[in-house]
């Protein structure tokens, strides 16, 4: 049986399809410039749990076509939509990490509630509703620090990807962290198999893409999470903005969490989601939007699964320069000062318990 399907504008999409098709189906969308491989952890967690789990690369990603076109948002949906349809998933739950994020909102909003496939979704560290700053927007990151992307990848692809994935993708430029040179190794391998072209031109697709309006057609119940040390996607212009967009949202913040939190801290992660999809609410009810997070602990109403705890906006620097100059040396922000490390003041508010 092959694993490809192919798109109606003639690209061979890469999947992977596997536990009983008669299972509740969950559909990963990976995270730029990574492949369906950087899902391992839940797909053989929610394997184990009787779902049906399925992933596809991106196109000019991993395993799938390098063309050269079509590497925007609306062709990101469409090709999830054809995997989709071609594997007629339904009452699926689809599940986003960074620029898969952005592909579910759009895949959600625009193929996948129309044709009424669609349960429930998950975004992860994900980049609606738009990461470069706006007029709509103004607390984006400027055009020029994805310019330093784009100039960066440039110039030595294989050494910019390799310092993203040692310093701030997983956090591992933070004093004491637990650096694992494997998952280092695997970021890049995974990186390196796609197409540079599609990787550059990716750049414009997951920083420029406006998806509040997909954000608000996402009308099914959906789980926000966010690391509150993402030095990629801020959470602040993320997914908080998300869970207040969005019609049915639940919010989570999670302490000193990377944008690799699904892979680093993939036992919490699974756990919550599972809990989610897990639980009684289907499409059509509402378990509620999520507000604004609370700035005391105690809040007469908190829309969060059990097990979370929301806390309050404090300030939390700009990071994203660590990721811009990270082929540039050593980082040389440091947490000292943030209201937000912990164990500093102005960080009060209730958080996301750490869980080892």
């Amino acid at each position: 049986m092959s694993n490809f399907i192919t798109t109606k504008d003639g690209v061979d999409i890469f999947y992977k399809d596997w536990g009983s098709k008669d299972a509740q189906p969950i559909m990963f969308h990976h995270g730029w410039p990574l492949s369906s491989d950087d899902w391992d952890a839940q797909m053989l967690f929610f394997l184990s749990k009787g779902y049906r789990v399925v992933a596809h690369d991106r196109r000019g990603h991993g395993r799938s076509a390098q063309v050269d076109v079509g590497h925007d948002m609306a062709h990101y949906a469409a090709d999830a939509a054809a995997v989709a349809e071609q594997l007629d998933l339904r009452n699926a739950v689809h599940i986003g990490h960074s620029t898969g994020g952005g592909e579910v909102a759009a895949y959600v909003a625009r193929h996948g509630i129309p044709q009424g496939r669609v349960d429930k979704a998950v975004l992860v560290s994900a980049v609606p509703p738009i990461m470069v700053k706006t007029d709509r927007y103004p607390g984006g990151l400027p055009i020029e620090v994805f310019d330093g992307f784009r100039a960066a990848l440039a110039a030595d692809r294989a050494q910019f990807f390799r310092d993203v994935a040692a310093g701030p993708f997983y956090g591992f430029n933070r004093e004491g962290a637990d650096v694992k040179p494997g998952v280092i190794d695997n970021w890049w391998r995974q990186g390196m198999m796609g197409s540079a072209l599609a990787h550059y031109h990716g750049i414009k697709a997951f920083s420029e893409t406006d998806q509040t309006d997909d954000l608000k057609a996402m009308t099914v119940p959906t789980l926000v999470l966010h690391g509150d040390d993402d030095q990629v996607v801020p959470y602040k212009n993320a997914g908080v903005l998300q869970a207040e967009i969005l019609p049915d949202a639940t919010l989570k913040i999670y302490e000193d969490y990377s944008h690799g939190m699904l892979t680093v801290n993939a036992d919490v992660l699974n756990a919550d989601i599972l809990d989610f999809i897990q639980s009684g609410a289907r499409r059509g009810s509402r378990r509620g939007r999520a507000p604004p997070l609370p700035a005391r602990r105690s809040q007469p109403h908190d829309h969060s699964p059990p097990g979370a705890r929301q806390r309050r906006h404090h300030r939390v620097p700009d990071r994203f320069g660590e990721l811009r100059h990270a082929t540039q040396g050593p980082d040389p922000h440091q947490r000292q000062g943030d209201a937000a490390g912990p164990g500093k003041s102005g960080g009060a508010g209730c958080r996301h318990p750490r869980r080892q």
